[in-house]
């Protein structure tokens, strides 16, 4: 059985904002909980680390890589959707300043893309090229996948059937872990 441990990653000073594309650092309390995850991971039979090229995705990847000693790749193709003009605002903020257009992106979402932004069109097209090659692996490898919330909620509920709700739940924690399975045919969330 081939399995993904999908990870997000630790905490940053834009924790509340919307941070897709901008590339901020881990804040202590991110350092924190990316050391604690590295030694859960540990147990977790990684073999192979693929990551967001981001600094808070490679981080977190390079932290649990040492830790276990394995490579770890960066991949572009893993980073979070981009939020155009309205990266480093928090809601409140885009609201204020962009009352037309918050209000049309909450009505038409996902069809209604951030100012500046990337489509979720284009979003889910990249993660989905990005995520096939590993479902179609059939080797019985453990592979974590070092990420941001919006990969990691489109990728469950796409390719492992959970419900936006599930999705959402299961990766609000930063250094969130989801433990999947891909069998012939079918894949599941183990945890």
């Amino acid at each position: 059985m081939n399995r993904i441990v999908f990870i997000r990653h630790g905490e940053t000073d834009m924790a509340g904002r919307f941070c897709g594309r901008s590339d901020p650092v881990l804040n202590p309390a991110g350092v924190s909980q990316v050391n604690c995850l590295a030694e859960q991971a540990a147990m977790l039979g990684i073999e192979r680390i693929y990551s967001s090229d981001l600094r808070r995705a490679s981080q977190t990847a390079m932290a649990v890589a040492q830790r276990i000693g394995v490579g770890a790749g960066y991949l572009t193709a893993l980073r979070e959707i981009h939020f155009g003009i309205w990266e480093g605002l928090n809601w409140q903020e885009i609201e204020e300043q962009f009352p037309d257009e918050a209000e049309r992106w909450l009505r038409e979402f996902p069809l209604h893309t951030a100012p500046g932004g990337e489509s979720y069109a284009e979003f889910t097209a990249r993660i989905d090229a990005v995520i096939a090659p590993f479902l179609e692996t059939t080797a019985a490898t453990t592979t974590a996948i070092v990420t941001h919330r919006g990969v990691m909620r489109y990728a469950l509920t796409r390719f492992f059937s959970i419900s936006e709700q599930e999705a959402w739940e299961k990766t609000a924690p930063y250094c969130a872990t989801v433990v999947a399975a891909v069998r012939t045919r079918n894949c599941e969330v183990l945890s």
